[in-house]
């Protein structure tokens, strides 16, 4: 039997358009994770280690390594996007010297195994999923958990009247809804994961402007401003504008984050499983 291929969507093309300068200036306009996501993480960190180390693979600007700092010795913080990478030193915890910031693709750059917890926010399904949980596999502590983590953000029921709108302008015409739950069904039906548990935050109110909150559709795979026609990006701007403004009478989108955590173990591929 074959090994079931990865979904096009989330394919090296489109993976790469995190790497793009418009999608890192828009990232810091996403919501932020609630506070509480870091609390449930620090349960999962193997603490029988010697010393803290946690992966926080496919970093961004950091976000997640900033959170996570004082409760871990290190934190190897790895990108494929020099971009990311680069905001991410400029950050206020960018010089902190438990951070070590690399540049490369999870599944070839030089790790520093073992590590008490693994983070992968948002980022997993953008990797190489069969060569990426082997090296996890390997570099998990015995008694750590990769933990899959995203951050939701809910603007009410006329979030509805965007999808046709998302729909048209995404460069990702491949696109399929998904969670970090699908994806962690995905990995287990490859034999990569087997899932232990799931925790979500209590939601938090967050508020921005209606001009931030497109900035933050802009980071997203799909409507990155270096690669959609220009004339076609402030169309999309001015009829998501219009949708937001006719329901969000102060100018600021009023929204529900909570964050979920899927955790687990990475599953080292099977040898010889793609020629079954």
């Amino acid at each position: 039997m074959k090994t079931l291929p990865q979904p096009k969507q989330f394919g090296a093309a489109y993976a790469s358009i995190f790497q793009d300068a418009s999608v890192v200036t828009a990232y810091p306009n996403r919501a932020p994770y609630p506070p509480e996501t870091f609390d449930l993480l620090t349960r999962l960190i193997d603490r029988s280690v010697s010393s803290v180390r946690v992966l926080d693979a496919g970093c961004g600007a950091g976000q997640m390594t900033s959170g996570l700092l004082t409760h871990a010795d290190q934190i190897d913080a790895i990108d494929i996007s020099a971009a990311m990478i680069a905001a991410g030193q400029r950050m206020p915890y960018g010089a902190d010297p438990r951070i070590r910031w690399v540049v490369g693709g999870i599944e070839e750059v030089a790790l520093r195994p073992p590590y008490a917890l693994i983070v992968a926010a948002a980022s997993l399904h953008w990797m190489p999923w069969p060569a990426t949980l082997t090296r996890f596999a390997h570099a998990l502590s015995p008694n750590g958990y990769l933990a899959l983590v995203e951050c939701r953000a809910t603007v009410g029921d006329w979030r509805a009247e965007l999808t046709p709108l998302l729909a048209r302008y995404s460069m990702n015409q491949a696109f399929q809804p998904y969670t970090m739950l699908t994806i962690a069904d995905e990995l287990t039906q490859r034999g990569l994961f087997k899932q232990v548990g799931v925790w979500e935050t209590a939601p938090v109110d967050f508020a921005q402007p209606i001009a931030a909150w497109i900035e933050a559709i802009h980071s997203g795979n799909g409507f990155s401003r270096d690669r959609m026609d220009a004339s076609l990006a402030a169309e999309f701007d001015r009829r998501v504008r219009t949708v937001a403004e006719a329901h969000c009478v102060n100018g600021q989108v009023e929204q529900q984050v909570h964050a979920r955590i899927v955790f687990g173990k990475p599953l080292a591929e099977r040898v010889g499983a793609a020629h079954e």
